[in-house]
């Protein structure tokens, strides 16, 4: 792909996710504030879920403006682990969030709050429209990029916590259980931490430069091993930048490398899905006062 499309897909789907940014953002302010006015935990707990959408929807955005940056003298990288502070610091407080409303859940079923039917059905009712509108906006990007799918996937989800609001208004208005509200409102919270730990311990291991998830560390340095001439591995590194962008380094000993070694060596990383590789091949015995060498 060239510089330009990649800059012309970067814009487009800017564009999509700026729109459904605006759709989302304006309408978890009205929900806030219709919770309140109606009484609704359940409402509450769908707001602070459509906070997760929010907030995939920021951080996307944020990522692909970030991410154009280029590196510099300071950051040779460049800016694009802005997106992982931001996640970390993002899934902790939603996970505050989601504990909170398990909290107040208890509390309401102990001591029922009486709850307003009409705002609560009403908002949720536009909850669910604003959703479908930006799943719209977003399902032309997700197919080419991971970023847009993340951020289409959270919209979708928000409809389950709309559609619960729904039913919970009308079992209410049609039974006067009361209970059915800080039930619904528990239920769509336990349905968030989940996702929110997920994200938050992601986030973690990146920022801790972890292995990456998924990826087998003993596997690779077998298949790094194997390639004609070397004898041993070590100072075997492997961590993300941000998601989904892995880096390598690694010491190979070999007695005499072969032309074709790096070549190799790459392909055998891209395997893995590490994009970016470093390695330095050194002659046997060059450590070998040294053990600590032959630990990852």
């Amino acid at each position: 792909m060239s510089e330009h499309a990649h800059s012309h897909g970067a814009n487009a789907n800017a564009r999509q996710l700026g729109l459904a940014l605006a759709l989302t953002g304006t309408f978890l302010g009205v929900e806030v504030v219709f919770a309140f006015l109606s009484g609704s935990l359940a409402l509450l707990s769908d707001a602070g879920h459509m906070l997760t959408d929010v907030a995939a929807l920021a951080l996307s955005l944020f990522a692909i403006r970030m991410g154009q940056r280029p590196a510099d003298r300071k950051r040779t990288f460049g800016y694009r682990r802005s997106e992982i502070l931001a996640a970390a610091l993002n899934a902790g407080a939603l996970f505050a969030i989601g504990l909170y409303i398990l909290v107040e859940a208890y509390g309401r079923l102990r001591d029922p709050v009486a709850v307003q039917t009409t705002p609560m059905l009403v908002v949720a009712v536009l909850g669910l429209t604003v959703n479908l509108i930006s799943a719209r906006i977003l399902a032309g990007g997700a197919a080419g990029s991971l970023n847009v799918k993340s951020a289409y996937l959270e919209v979708l989800g928000d409809l389950l916590g709309s559609v619960a609001v729904i039913v919970g208004a009308l079992v209410i208005r049609f039974t006067g259980l009361t209970w059915v509200d800080p039930v619904l409102g528990a239920l769509i919270g336990l349905w968030v931490l989940p996702r929110t730990w997920t994200l938050l311990r992601a986030s973690v291991n990146v920022l801790l430069e972890g292995v990456p998830e998924g990826l087998d560390l003993d596997a690779l340095r077998a298949d790094l091993r194997a390639l004609p001439g070397v004898r041993e591995v070590h100072d075997l590194h492997v961590w993300s930048v941000t998601g989904g962008e892995h880096n390598l380094t690694a010491h190979l000993v070999s007695a005499e490398a072969p032309a074709g070694l790096l070549p190799q060596v790459h392909e055998v990383a891209e395997r893995y899905g590490i994009e970016h590789t470093t390695v330095q091949v050194e002659p046997e015995g060059l450590h070998a006062g040294h053990p600590e060498h032959l630990h990852p």
